[in-house]
């Protein structure tokens, strides 16, 4: 069982990108991601490390913000679903 909890962030864009998010079975991923046929599509996340969701909940917006916008710069090249489909979710739901 993942010691992940799914944020109402994460959930939020899920819906947006019409998709279906799960706690992963795999020990070191935060979430598994499905398509509406229930097709899985990637594990994304780190459990390690944090997220603009769970940065909220434990350090407030100004500091989740300014996480969120570095790692935007950091990871917008991988903003491509086809190419790179782990990195695309990880960027648009838990970011």
């Amino acid at each position: 069982m993942s010691r992940y909890k799914i944020t109402q962030h994460t959930l939020n864009q899920a819906k947006k990108l019409n998709v279906e998010v799960k706690p992963s079975k795999l020990k070191n991923k935060k979430i598994d991601v499905f398509d509406k046929k229930g097709k899985k599509l990637a594990s994304v996340g780190d459990i390690n490390y944090g997220d603009y969701g769970t940065f909220i909940k434990t350090k407030g917006q100004e500091y989740a913000n300014t996480r969120r916008r570095l790692y935007r710069i950091r990871h917008g090249r991988f903003n491509n679903k086809t190419k790179h489909p782990r990195a695309y979710y990880a960027y648009n739901l838990l970011w």
